[in-house]
């Protein structure tokens, strides 16, 4: 695979999208909506085995010049693994894992230019997160540091972002800033994700943007899936890419 298809493909230079693939033509029209500033996001949940979802996102892949990325589900920690072995075999230009699951990520995706996140998740308190979102971590007390800690961890780990979940869209909007103003101070990358829709988007990616967050990857999952048809609505994702235009220009 050429090295080109290895990383996503910012707007810019900032911005890339992350949203929901229902199916393969899906996929094809969300890509061609974003003008390919997007990954799409296939679930690892949604597959019975590793075979299995390697053979289906490896056809995916394909459709869209590898713009994948590879999702827990709902942040699920029981994923992790199965996160890491796909990714292993298919190279995908995203993963999403859990905090504890970036190391295992780096080394088995073997190269730098794939994109892995760690979830780290507000905690009520201003510059705090936590992050003990792993599958033993997550369920013991909070796991609380303060956010450039959490970020030099990742970073330690070989990680290239924060993946901020659950968001809840802006209801914890002072430590989002905070959030954005550390990923911007430690030129660490930040993923928005929970509860982001066309209402709340234009000011969640303000905030990052004008905190100086050099790349920013948007999660924005079930407000723009059309519950009969279980797809992403394209036209919702060119409404997003407007705004993201209108911002950079």
């Amino acid at each position: 695979m050429k090295l080109s298809q290895l990383s996503p493909n910012f707007y810019r230079d900032r911005v890339c999208l992350n949203v929901l693939g229902g199916t393969k033509q899906n996929a094809v029209d969300i890509y061609q909506a974003a003008e390919g500033a997007v990954v799409v996001g296939l679930l690892s949940k949604n597959y019975p085995d590793v075979a299995s979802a390697v053979e289906d996102m490896r056809a995916y892949a394909q459709l869209i010049e590898n713009a994948i990325s590879v999702g827990l589900g709902a942040g699920d920690p029981r994923q992790s693994a199965m996160v890491n072995e796909i990714s292993r075999q298919i190279q995908p230009q995203h993963i999403n894992q859990v905090f504890t699951g970036v190391g295992p990520a780096r080394a088995l995706v073997g190269q730098d230019n794939t994109v892995v996140n760690g979830l780290i998740s507000p905690t009520g308190q201003v510059g705090m997160v936590k992050i003990s979102t792993g599958i033993l971590s997550s369920q013991q007390a909070d796991g609380i540091v303060p956010v450039a800690t959490a970020i030099a961890m990742l970073k330690d780990m070989g990680g290239n972002s924060v993946k901020y979940f659950s968001m809840d869209g802006l209801k914890y909007r002072d430590e989002y800033i905070a959030v954005a103003q550390a990923c911007a101070a430690n030129d660490f990358w930040l993923e928005p994700t929970g509860g982001i829709d066309l209402q709340n988007f234009e000011e969640i990616l303000s905030i990052a943007l004008d905190a100086g967050v050099t790349k920013i990857i948007p999660h924005i999952y079930s407000s723009i899936i059309d519950k009969a048809s279980g797809n992403t609505r394209p036209e919702d994702v060119a409404t997003l890419l407007a705004m993201v235009k209108a911002k950079l220009g």
